[in-house]
């Protein structure tokens, strides 16, 4: 029976990722300013993307989160581009956008795995393990994807700002990841392990 949980917990969360990566990377194209600090809606949607992750390593294993990432990576790209190409982005920033998600997710979220699992062996407080990783996920993609999307673009605004926007994404995707979805996080822990309680009863 538990084992039929793990795959439906999976499919789940393959699928709220791709879904989520999707809507960031059209997200992405939407400038966004609050109070003279330049940002993109994107900053509020990748939380999601590290919550998963970090749910993923708590109840089924780091083994199980890197299959996660593994299968979700090339749809991603996939899911990605075609958004962008529908959008009517010129191909080569559609392909190079994808590619620029895609990269950044599979690197923050490989190495927000073993952040994960290295803090959570060594602290017994259930909040430390997703809160330090939550910081160290956020920053590495948002670097990596706006490095890879926009430096020498030929989107003159994003070419010009994406050192600025990405800092001021990464101090926003900090402060919702920590205020928003860390106690999401533990409710969605407690409820999922009742559950596997139940099931192992």
């Amino acid at each position: 029976m538990f084992k039929n949980t793990n795959k439906k917990i999976l499919l789940f969360l393959v699928s709220v990722q791709i879904i989520v990566i999707t809507v960031s990377n059209f997200l992405v194209s939407l400038p966004l300013e609050v109070y003279g600090i330049k940002l993109t809606w994107s900053a509020f949607s990748f939380p999601i993307v590290v919550l998963a992750i970090d749910l993923t390593v708590r109840v089924l294993g780091k083994s199980i989160a890197r299959a996660t990432i593994a299968l979700s990576y090339p749809l991603a790209i996939l899911s990605s581009v075609a958004v962008l190409l529908f959008e009517g982005l010129g191909e080569q920033e559609a392909y190079r956008i994808g590619f620029a998600s895609a990269t950044a997710y599979g690197v923050s979220t490989l190495l927000d795995v073993y952040v994960f699992q290295f803090l959570r062996e060594r602290y017994n407080y259930w909040w430390i393990a997703p809160s330090i990783s939550t910081v160290f996920a956020n920053v590495i993609d948002t670097f990596v994807f706006f490095f890879a999307a926009f430096s020498n673009s030929n989107d003159t605004f994003m070419a010009e700002n994406w050192i600025e926007i990405a800092t001021n994404q990464s101090f926003i995707k900090i402060l919702i990841g920590l205020i928003l979805f860390l106690p999401f996080y533990g409710i969605l822990l407690n409820y999922i392990l009742k559950k596997i309680n139940k099931y192992d009863a």
